[in-house]
C-alpha cells in the first residue's frame, strides 16, 4: 500500500500487469473518438439543473473544454505514472469554466456536470478494459483500481474547483461590480426594482436609448483584450461612454447610450485589431425596457454566432429571420436540402451570387457592380446556380433567398 496525506485511506500499489494495461488504456484515451466527447458532453449539459449552462453558448463552451481537459489530464497522469492517484485538475479550462458559472449565478452544484460526463466516461472505459485483457482475474483488478482512480480524480477536482469557486463568489459579492452585477440581474429578470435605484446603482442613465452588445473572447483572451474590444464596439457606435459588466472569465455584457447600432463597415473596422474577440449587437431601444430587450436581442445574436465559427460578429438585424428558426433545426434542415439541393455544398461564390442577384431584384447588372464582378461572370454563375438549384432561382426567389440567409448562420450536415 501507498500512504497519502493524514486522514486518507492507503492507496493501493496494483500488480505490474495491471499496470501495463492500464497505461495502454490510457493511451487510447488520450486521444478518444469524436462520439465519446459527444456523448460526455451531452451528458454533461443535460438535465433542468443544467439548462441555464446549455442555453448559455460561452458556458456550454466552457464545460465542453473542461470535460476534454479532464479526461486527457487523468489520461496523462496514468500514462506517465500509471496507477497512482491522479492530482486534482486545476488547470485553466476547469477554472475558467468555474468562474463562468460563478458569474452567471450558479454555485457549486452545477459542478455535477462532471459527474454525469464520469458516467459516460466509466462505460467507455469498461469497453476499453474489455478489449485489452479476456483473463477475469486481471480484468476485475483492472477495473478496480480504475473505478478508484476516476471516482477519486473527479472528487478531487471538484473539490479543487468548488473552493475556488467559494473564493471567486467572495470577491464577486464585494464593491461596485457586485452592486452593478446585481442591478443588472434584477432589470433584466424584470424585478420591481426602482429605476432611480439601478441608475444609483449602475451610476448609468436608464430613460434613453440603449444599444446592447455581447463581447465575448477565444479561450485565454485577457481581460485587458476584452476592455479594448468593448471600447472599440463604443467607438464604432460613437459613444462616449458605456456600462460594462463582467460576464463570465471571457465575456461582457455592454449597454451603449445610443440609439442607433453601430454600422456593420464601421464595426468591422474597429475590430479588425481584435480578431479573438466575437461580438453581438442587439437592436436598440428606450427605458427599461429597451434596456433589457436590446440585451436579449444580443443573446440570441451570441447563439447564432456560435453556429457560424467564421465571422467575427453580428447585429440582431443580421440574424433575425435565422434565430425565428433556431429552435427547429430539423425542420431547418429539411427546409435548406430541398430549397437548395445541391447548391448548398457548392463554391460559396455562386450562393452570395444567387442572393446578391435576388436582393438586386434579377437586376444582373447591379449584381455586378455590388459583387465587383464583371457581369458576364454572373451570368455563367446564375447559370450554374439554375442547374444546382432543384428549381430555377427566377420561378422559387423567395424561399431561395430565406434558405441562403438561414445557411449563413446553421451548420447543416
Amino acid at each position: 500500500m501507498v500512504h497519502n496525506a493524514a486522514g486518507d485511506p492507503p492507496w493501493p500499489r496494483p500488480s505490474p500487469r495491471t499496470l501495463h494495461l492500464l497505461r495502454r488504456g490510457a493511451e487510447l484515451a488520450l486521444d478518444p473518438p469524436a462520439a465519446w466527447i459527444d456523448e460526455l458532453h451531452a451528458a454533461s449539459l443535460g438535465g433542468e439543473r443544467m439548462r441555464p449552462a446549455a442555453e448559455d453558448p460561452a458556458l456550454a463552451e466552457g464545460i465542453r473544454r473542461a470535460n476534454v481537459a479532464n479526461l486527457r489530464h487523468w489520461a496523462a497522469a496514468n500514462i506517465a505514472r500509471p496507477g497512482e492517484r491522479v492530482p486534482a485538475n486545476t488547470g485553466p479550462e476547469p477554472l475558467e469554466a468555474g468562474r463562468d458559472l460563478v458569474r452567471r449565478g450558479l454555485d457549486e452544484g452545477a459542478l455535477d456536470a462532471f459527474r454525469a460526463g464520469q458516467n459516460v466516461a466509466w462505460r467507455h472505459w469498461m469497453n476499453v478494459c474489455f478489449g485489452l485483457t479476456s483473463d477475469p482475474d486481471e480484468l476485475r483488478a483492472l477495473l478496480d483500481v480504475s473505478a478508484l482512480s476516476i471516482n477519486t480524480f473527479i472528487d478531487d477536482t471538484i473539490s479543487a474547483l468548488s473552493e475556488r469557486m467559494r473564493a471567486e463568489r467572495e470577491e464577486l459579492t464585494r464593491g461596485t461590480h457586485a452592486e452593478r452585477r446585481a442591478a443588472v440581474t434584477l432589470l433584466l429578470e424584470g424585478a420591481p426594482i426602482g429605476r432611480d435605484r439601478a441608475e444609483s446603482r449602475l451610476r448609468h442613465p436608464l430613460s434613453g436609448p440603449h444599444t446592447a452588445a455581447i463581447v465575448r473572447g477565444d479561450p485565454g483572451t485577457t481581460p485587458d483584450h476584452l476592455e479594448a474590444a468593448a471600447e472599440a464596439v463604443a467607438r464604432a457606435g460613437g459613444a462616449d461612454h458605456r456600462l460594462t459588466v463582467i460576464a463570465g472569465a471571457t465575456v461582457l455584457w455592454v449597454w451603449l447610450p445610443i440609439a442607433t447600432a453601430p454600422p456593420r463597415e464601421r464595426l468591422a473596422a474597429e475590430l479588425t485589431a481584435h480578431p479573438r474577440v466575437r461580438v453581438a449587437v442587439g437592436r436598440p431601444g428606450r427605458g427599461v425596457d429597451g434596456f433589457r430587450r436590446s440585451h436579449f436581442d444580443a443573446a440570441a445574436t451570441q447563439r447564432m454566432l456560435a453556429g457560424a465559427p467564421s465571422r467575427r460578429f453580428a447585429r440582431y438585424e443580421d440574424v433575425q429571420l435565422a434565430a425565428l428558426f433556431a429552435d427547429a433545426a430539423p425542420g431547418v434542415e429539411e427546409f435548406l436540402h430541398d430549397t437548395l439541393g445541391e447548391l448548398m455544398t457548392a463554391d460559396p461564390a455562386l450562393r452570395e451570387t444567387a442572393l446578391t442577384y435576388i436582393r438586386s431584384l434579377g437586376n444582373t447588372t447591379l449584381t455586378a457592380e455590388r459583387s465587383y464582378t464583371h457581369r458576364n461572370t454572373v451570368v455563367r454563375r446564375l447559370n450554374r446556380v439554375d442547374e444546382l438549384l432543384p428549381r430555377p432561382l427566377d420561378e422559387n426567389p423567395v424561399d431561395v433567398a430565406v434558405a441562403l440567409e438561414l445557411l449563413r448562420w446553421h451548420s447543416v450536415p
